[in-house]
């Protein structure tokens, strides 16, 4: 019986939540490869069933350069001394290790960029920190032979860079996306605006929720942790919105599909604190095209390009709460509108399906 050839998969993240690096392993697996999957235990960790094989490492450092350097020494000397036929290397804290074992080793590299690494939001104003890893793209990006990253823009600025002639492989959902139906509801009867996603910095949670004061009968949702959970919950309080905002938390990928159908409207407010965000294509404007929410977006780049190509939301001219407000007011006053959105993106997701994008991944695995 010919042996499965294996693919070693990098990530520093916990690949419980990281649904992108599960759609591609899942694909692989289906393709008829062997797959591993090197991630690291966090205190948030939770134990999923796969059909490919994973590895959690607890680490002594969570943060800062010292996490960077002993995760990238462990993962060296890991995959130094077993055999794969390629290493997919997940953003550019894991490709110092993953690059320098597959030259040794003579493994197929193949590098998936999530995002524009070293133009990312947290970096900004931190000069030293983003030259830094500036310095490691400018060192490993121009000798790399494949990879893809999630939107045009990101392909488009690493190739005026550095003439890498780098794939697009865009993170969209699956056709039908609900893995567990079951019965959820909101613990509000108004109409729902939905955030979904990490809670970070960037994300146009504040604005939107300030718009709320110039919005009648419309509630916020908010799904999902991060950073900066427990400053958005002190300024709903600050703001005397307890009773119009509603955080439900983290809620299974598997799971998350029963919520978001639920929503009247979705938000994808993402704000351009640097390139990565200015260029970024977040998971969720996808997940509110699959469920048939009408979107309310800010104006950038690739999601301007969805959103003006697919006619499958509207777009704010700015981040002030009163045009936020205006532009939602103005959507939930036209029904018409919202019918013509949803009878756009029930064609839409027939078209941006993961069934379709995942083949893109053919050309990178033999």
């Amino acid at each position: 019986m010919k042996q499965k050839k294996k693919i070693f998969v990098a990530v520093t993240n916990d690949i419980s939540t990281d649904y992108r690096v599960h759609k591609i392993c899942s694909y692989l697996i289906k393709k008829g490869f062997e797959v591993v999957v090197y991630g690291r235990i966090l205190p948030n960790t939770f134990l999923v069933k796969r059909d490919y094989k994973i590895i959690r490492k607890r680490h002594f450092f969570n943060h800062n350069f010292l996490f960077y350097a002993e995760y990238n020494i462990r993962l060296f000397f890991y995959t130094l001394f077993r055999k794969y036929n390629y290493i997919i290397s997940n953003d550019l804290d894991t490709l110092p290790a993953c690059f320098f074992v597959s030259k040794l080793k003579n493994i197929d590299l193949v590098y998936d960029s999530h995002e524009l690494f070293s133009e990312g939001p947290e970096l900004q104003g931190r000069k030293f920190v983003q030259n830094f890893w500036r310095k490691l793209e400018d060192y490993f990006l121009p000798k790399i032979n494949k990879s893809y990253t999630v939107s045009q823009s990101i392909s488009e600025f690493y190739d005026e860079k550095y003439h890498n002639r780098m794939g697009v492989i865009r993170n969209i959902p699956f056709k039908n996306d609900n893995k567990e139906i079951e019965q959820v509801s909101f613990p509000t009867n108004k109409k729902t605006i939905l955030y979904q996603g990490v809670l970070n910095p960037g994300r146009g949670i504040k604005p939107m929720i300030q718009a709320l004061h110039f919005i009648d009968n419309l509630d916020l949702i908010i799904i999902g942790y991060g950073k900066v959970e427990q400053e958005l919950r002190d300024f709903v309080i600050q703001k005397k919105m307890e009773d119009r905002v509603y955080f439900l938390g983290r809620i299974d990928r598997d799971k998350l599909m029963n919520y978001t159908k639920l929503a009247t409207l979705g938000m994808v407010l993402e704000e351009p604190l640097g390139l990565s965000f200015k260029f970024s294509l977040p998971n969720k404007l996808f997940d509110f095209i699959h469920a048939e929410i009408p979107i309310v977006a800010g104006n950038m780049p690739e999601i301007s390009r969805i959103i003006n190509q697919y006619k499958v939301g509207v777009m704010v001219d700015d981040y002030s709460p009163e045009k936020i407000a205006k532009k939602i007011n103005e959507v939930l006053g036209d029904e018409s509108l919202l019918s013509e959105i949803k009878k756009n993106q029930r064609a839409t997701k027939e078209i941006l399906c993961w069934e379709t994008e995942a083949k893109k991944l053919d050309k990178y695995f033999k």
